[in-house]
């Protein structure tokens, strides 16, 4: 951080402090149990406005089933889309201005399958200019660099159920989980923030046996950390983790549904022209120029 910056953050973290003592004499003067509860929630407040805020809005492409799968699309992605609270706000006008422009309607929830089958609403992007129109403002907001971090992990299916012991392949959706959690804190410390950063985590609902699921899985995070993060700094980071409807038109979930499917096409066809995948590969996760972003497993 630059000299100037360190000294207004700390004239900053001074001033609250004053603050925070101004507001305990106010309200402990009665020596009252509330009053000092009522001091400690205005302090707690206080700490969490400072603290930096990121969400990871998750969606996958791709059958979880292990069993049974298409050989023409054997593969599984999950998907993650970090970003900072500034970040999705700017994110959400932009594509709200665009659903406006194009469908006269804010409301309409951006879902990749049904864009390319046309249905529902996108059924009018059978009209050319106005397909283009569409790709070409998805792909102008998309394309923002810094704007969200990608972090994603693929499945090859076929050679997970083949070389991997039961134990490893029983969940793809928690082993995917699991990287997608440790590569968001990594890449939210890399971010240098005086106060450590805080993310909250956005599951798109599947069905109530998935999503608690995923949930236990989540929680045995929370106990065990993964190979990289220990468990006491996965809870410092994680704030919440919970699940959303698709109905709930969350676009930080649109996204990710947005970006889980030409990543997945880019992996089983590398060869293939993917200007949606080139639109966004600038955001994938890296670190010191090392992709750190895009998981394979096996790999």
């Amino acid at each position: 951080m630059h000299p100037a910056a360190r000294i207004q953050s700390g004239f900053c973290k001074a001033v609250r402090k004053c603050i925070i003592m101004k507001n305990y004499e106010k309200y402990s003067n009665s020596y009252s149990l509330s009053g000092i509860i009522l001091y400690f929630r205005k302090t707690r407040v206080m700490e969490m406005a400072d603290k930096p805020k990121y969400y990871l809005f998750i969606d996958e492409c791709g059958d979880h089933n292990l069993a049974k799968f298409d050989p023409g699309f054997p593969v599984f992605t999950l998907c993650g889309i970090l970003v900072s609270r500034q970040n999705l706000n700017a994110l959400n006008k932009a594509f709200e201005e665009l659903k406006m422009k194009i469908f006269g309607n804010k409301d309409v929830i951006i879902h990749s399958v049904d864009i390319r089958k046309w249905r529902g609403p996108f059924s009018i992007l059978a009209d050319k200019s106005l397909k283009e129109e569409f790709f070409e403002g998805i792909e102008k907001i998309l394309s923002r660099h810094k704007a969200y971090v990608i972090v994603s992990c693929t499945i090859l299916k076929e050679q997970l159920s083949k070389f991997c012991v039961r134990g490893e392949k029983d969940d793809v959706y928690g082993l995917s989980l699991s990287y997608l959690i440790e590569r968001s804190i990594f890449c939210a410390d890399n971010e240098m923030h005086d106060v450590l950063p805080s993310i909250s985590i956005v599951v798109e609902r599947r069905g109530k046996n998935e999503d608690n699921k995923l949930l236990n899985y989540y929680n045995g995070l929370r106990n065990r950390g993964t190979k990289w993060v220990t468990a006491d700094r996965l809870r410092a980071r994680i704030s919440d983790f919970g699940f959303k409807n698709k109905k709930d038109n969350i676009i930080g979930l649109q996204i990710a549904d947005l970006i889980a499917y030409p990543i997945t096409i880019h992996l089983l066809y590398p060869e293939r022209a993917n200007p949606s995948y080139e639109a966004v590969k600038h955001n994938i996760f890296q670190d010191n120029g090392v992709l750190l972003g895009q998981k394979i497993i096996p790999h």
